[in-house]
C-alpha cells in the first residue's frame, strides 16, 4: 500500500502517543492490556516506542524529562498537510501551540497545541510516518470525543482549523457535535458543562476497541489502574473509562455490531 493510499484527510485523528515517567511498566501494561508489542524510534522524541499490533503500528509511547512535570494523558493528533499553515490557523482562531512546528525525524512533522478552552491536540504531518492505518481491531484506537464545557465556541474553532463539517444532537439536554470530513464521521464534540472534571478540564478522549468491555475493565484494575467508570451501555456499544498506572484516561469500547 502506499503512502499517497494511507494518507490521512487532513483534520482525521490520524494517531496517539503518550508521554510517561515510566516506560517500561507503561508497556508492560499495555503490552498485557492489548496484546502491543513495541519497536522504537524516532529517537529525535527522545525514548520514545510505537505501539505495534499484528504488524501494524497504532500508537506512540514516550518517556518524559524526569524534571518535566506534566499531565500525563492520551494526546490525540489530527492530520494536516502542512503543520506550520495548522499551527498559524490554531493561532488565529484563539488556540495556543506548545510545541513545534517541529520535525520528528524523517517520520514528519508536529505541532502540539491547546484549543481556546485549553484541550490539548496534536497536528502530524506524515512522511515516512502515516499514522494509523488499521481500525476497529481490539486493542487499536477506535474514536476520539473531545469532552468540553460547550460545544459551540470550541466547535468553531475545530470547524474553522480543519475544516470539519458539523452534525449536532437536537436536544435541550445533551450537548454532542459530530464532526466530519467527506461526509464521513471522524471525531466527536461532547459538552458537559459542569460535569467537566474540575482537576482535568476540557480534554481529548481516546476510545480503544476491546472484545469484552467488563473483563479488560477487571484486567485493567489487575495490572494497577483504575476503573474511573464502571462498564454501561452506551449508544456507541458497552463502554468502560478507565486509567493506567501513571493515571493516563482512556475509554474501552466494545463497538456495537
Amino acid at each position: 500500500m502506499s503512502q499517497a493510499e494511507t494518507r490521512h484527510t487532513p483534520g482525521t485523528p490520524c494517531w496517539v502517543s503518550l508521554m510517561v515517567h515510566g516506560l517500561a511498566p507503561t508497556q508492560e501494561f499495555y503490552a498485557a492490556l492489548f496484546g502491543w508489542e513495541f519497536r522504537p524510534g524516532p529517537a529525535s522524541l527522545g525514548p520514545y516506542v510505537r505501539a505495534v499490533l499484528d504488524g501494524a503500528e497504532v500508537a506512540g509511547i514516550g518517556q518524559l524529562p524526569p524534571d518535566r512535570h506534566l499531565p500525563i494523558a492520551w494526546t490525540t493528533y489530527l492530520a494536516t498537510d502542512d503543520a506550520d499553515a495548522t499551527a498559524e490557523a490554531i493561532r488565529h482562531c484563539g488556540g495556543t501551540v506548545g510545541v513545534g512546528p517541529l520535525d520528528a525525524g524523517d517520520a514528519g512533522r508536529l505541532v502540539i497545541a491547546s484549543d481556546p478552552e485549553g484541550a490539548v491536540f496534536g497536528a502530524w504531518q506524515a512522511e515516512a510516518h502515516v499514522g494509523n492505518t488499521v481500525a476497529g481491531a481490539p486493542g487499536t484506537p477506535v474514536w476520539n470525543e473531545l469532552v468540553t464545557r460547550e460545544t459551540s465556541a470550541v466547535g468553531k474553532f475545530y470547524e474553522s482549523v480543519f475544516g470539519y463539517e458539523e452534525e449536532a444532537v437536537v436536544s435541550a439536554d445533551f450537548d454532542y457535535v459530530t464532526l466530519h470530513l467527506d461526509g464521513r464521521p471522524v471525531a466527536s464534540l461532547h459538552g458537559v458543562g459542569h460535569a467537566l472534571p474540575r482537576d482535568k478540564g476540557a480534554h481529548w478522549m481516546t476510545y480503544f476497541e476491546v472484545t469484552d468491555a467488563d473483563a479488560a475493565a477487571r484486567r485493567v484494575t489487575e495490572l494497577g489502574g483504575h476503573v474511573i467508570k464502571p462498564p454501561r451501555d452506551g449508544s456507541s456499544g458497552r463502554v468502560t473509562t478507565v486509567a493506567d498506572p501513571e493515571g493516563a484516561v482512556f475509554t474501552l469500547v466494545r463497538s456495537a455490531p
